[in-house]
């Protein structure tokens, strides 16, 4: 099948807002007296973070907030943060400019809950090349689990077959397998060299190196 719908991950992929995550769940902890050190976090990678604030009242219960509240406040901060400090990464607008141009659905499919989506793509001013946006907050199951993907396409109107999906992570290539789709990583250099990514259907360094031959 031809590709005709190109499906984008957000954090770590069009902005570089990944670490910036671990920085901001480490400062709410500490205000919030949480019992958690950073090397504590690998428990969750992947986790939605309503999902990660549950595990850590089961796991490392405190007094005061809501596992929501935290989760609200981790949210206030990484927007904040994200807003101040991070960048759309290099090779993000020529790629969405480049499939614009050339009539291909977009999709952008995320673990990050809505209110941060929306926010951050309006900030850094890239809303207007997404036909849809996703979150993985309105289905049951986040990534690994293909439902935000199937979802993204389902809203798109696009077969699953038909379409290509580019990510940053382990979790979110698997999910774009799972759903059927063409998987292209863009991991960051820590996580060039993951033999786990041997399973995607092509690796770039940077989002600078696509091409519509890619779709092919």
């Amino acid at each position: 099948m031809r590709i005709d719908t190109v499906i984008f991950d957000m954090d770590g992929l069009l902005l570089d807002t990944e670490p910036l995550w671990g920085e901001c769940m480490l400062r709410v902890a500490t205000r919030n007296n949480i019992n958690i050190t950073p090397a504590q976090f690998k428990e969750t990678t992947g986790l939605r973070i309503y999902e990660v604030t549950d595990h850590w009242a089961i796991h490392y219960p405190w007094n005061g907030k809501s596992a929501k509240e935290v989760a609200d406040e981790i949210l206030d901060e990484i927007i904040a943060a994200s807003k101040l400090y991070a960048t759309v990464l290099p090779g993000v607008e020529n790629t969405l400019q480049l499939l614009r141009t050339n009539n291909y659905k977009i999709g952008l499919a995320s673990s990050s809950p809505k209110r941060m989506i929306d926010e951050l793509i309006k900030h850094f001013d890239i809303l207007h090349y997404f036909d849809v946006v996703t979150s993985a907050d309105i289905v049951d199951l986040g990534k690994p689990h293909p439902a935000v993907f199937l979802h993204c396409a389902h809203t798109l109107n696009s077969h699953p077959g038909k379409c290509l999906v580019l990510e940053d992570s382990v979790n979110g290539m698997i999910a774009g397998k799972a759903a059927r789709m063409k998987v292209i990583v863009v991991p960051d250099e820590h996580h060039f060299h993951d033999m786990r990514f041997s399973l995607a259907d092509g690796k770039l360094s940077s989002m600078k190196d696509f091409e519509l031959g890619l779709l092919s």
